[in-house]
């Protein structure tokens, strides 16, 4: 068994044709209102019935709020990198830090050259992957010019900038052994795609990835696990993919509307449900006792009010998500000795909620009060209005509320352990159990809480 402990992100696969972008951008739309977490688009620009995947991009993120956007892979052949790591870095800063950067080292090389690309053996593609990965990190790294000597591509005195405004994950897209080397050595993160590696082969990719990242010195866990998938993987092999093969992210390669529902309001849930009783939030409750609310009803008038408001509920949640995923890596990189406590400062470079006197503990209780003030504003506000509305979600308002108290208490146990560790430090693994038990109680209460209320609250008239 292999699950690396990510929090689960959940995406969609875009058509790129140029014949219709206006149900690819619909498609884009509707991830994002649903609550999803990325949205991607392929990239072969040989393919003239394709639009341009950057330009495609760059109106996705102007068109929605919430999710990331990126390149399902971008084709390093012809997108240098010194022009792609300007590219990446601009929209990320101009969307707010919704970009991640999906890349790979190339194929059909008879069409690249035919856009006048280079036509590489598998060899050279893999070295030019690699050097590119360098440039990319170069010119997104504050400082003087940069200067590269590289077989393939080289940096002579270019200066770095735009920074991007969140780390951007580079995540690449491998198969075969120097690919999967590679991406444990120098990749954020691994996109594979079902049809070229099924479930059954994910295991020993895996290894291939955790062993190159032993040997560079790295953690395999620092290497986030994406997955292209199809409709027809089920929610139980997804659980089962995540928890015995390290996937925690899952995109699916949709065309319409329908797929793109069930995907956000069916599939996604039931994997997170699974997943998250497996890795024990079931210590702190029975996910099995919590009420439901009713169904929708046919006729049911939602206002565009109610559907904002329900859009910004899961704002608010992904931005708690994104910050509890930088807590844990902050925890896990002191745990690992990779830095120290007070050398962490630009790990908060881009991060939100920055603190003039740095340090994990005050990072860490700056994230458990943006949680109580959340929690606290829905129980005092949102909720009594909720249940006014309509009576029937009370049961369920109830249990939320009880949710809240537990996590009030575990956040307590993690300022506990914070105050320990300051003067222990090797009770930093005390400190990192308060943060994964926050993780799984905390993912599974918000996504119980979209499930519940983000339909009733496009329908129930709320006064801020």
């Amino acid at each position: 068994m292999t699950d690396y402990g990510h929090p689960l992100e959940f995406g969609v696969f875009l058509p790129p044709g140029a014949e219709d972008f206006a149900t690819t951008l619909r498609l884009a739309r509707a991830a994002d209102e649903l609550g999803l977490e990325l949205v991607s688009i392929q990239d072969h620009p040989y393919n003239a019935a394709n639009l341009d995947t950057w330009t495609s991009l760059s109106v996705i993120a102007a068109s929605t709020t919430n999710v990331r956007v990126f390149p399902n892979v971008a084709n390093l052949p012809l997108r240098p990198p010194a022009v792609l790591a300007r590219a990446a870095a601009s929209l990320d800063v101009i969307s707010g830090g919704r970009v991640e950067l999906g890349l790979g080292a190339g194929a059909f090389w008879d069409a690249i050259a035919a856009m006048g690309g280079p036509h590489r053996t598998a060899p050279e593609s893999i070295e030019a992957l690699e050097e590119a990965i360098a440039v990319i990190r170069a010119l997104w790294t504050p400082g003087r010019g940069v200067r590269l000597q590289g077989k393939h591509y080289s940096l002579s005195g270019a200066r770095p900038g735009p920074f991007p405004k969140h780390d951007v994950g580079i995540w690449l897209g491998a198969y075969k052994k120097r690919m999967l080397q590679l991406t444990g050595r120098k990749a954020d993160g691994w996109l594979p795609s079902s049809p070229y590696a099924p479930p059954p082969q994910l295991k020993a990719m895996n290894a291939i990835i955790d062993d190159s990242a032993r040997e560079a010195g790295r953690d395999p866990k620092d290497i986030r696990r994406l997955y292209n998938i199809t409709t027809e993987l089920n929610a139980e092999q997804l659980a089962e993919v995540a928890l015995n093969d390290g996937m925690s992210g899952f995109v699916l390669m949709v065309n319409t509307d329908d797929e793109v529902r069930v995907f956000a309001e069916e599939v996604a849930p039931a994997v997170r449900e699974l997943v998250q009783k497996e890795r024990g939030d079931k210590r702190l409750w029975d996910e099995s006792t919590r009420p439901k609310g009713p169904a929708p009803e046919a006729g049911a008038v939602y206002t565009a009010s109610g559907r904002a408001l329900g859009r910004q509920l899961i704002g608010v949640h992904n931005h708690l998500r994104e910050e509890l995923t930088k807590v844990r890596s902050i925890v896990q990189q002191v745990a690992d000795g990779v830095v120290q406590v007070g050398d962490a400062r630009s790990e908060i470079n881009a991060m939100t909620m920055r603190q003039n006197n740095w340090a994990m503990g005050a990072y860490c209780e700056s994230y458990c009060r943006l949680v109580t003030i959340h929690h606290t504003l829905e129980d005092t506000s949102l909720y009594p209005q909720l249940r006014q509305g309509d009576p029937r979600l009370g049961p369920v308002l109830d249990r939320l509320t009880e949710e809240h108290q537990v996590i009030h208490h575990v956040l307590e146990r993690l300022d506990a352990a914070l105050v320990a560790a300051v003067a222990e430090p090797g009770k930093v693994t005390e400190v990192q159990e308060a943060v994964d038990l926050l993780a799984d109680a905390l993912l599974s209460h918000l996504s119980y809480e979209e499930g519940e209320l983000v339909e009733p609250m496009a329908r129930i008239a709320y006064h801020h």
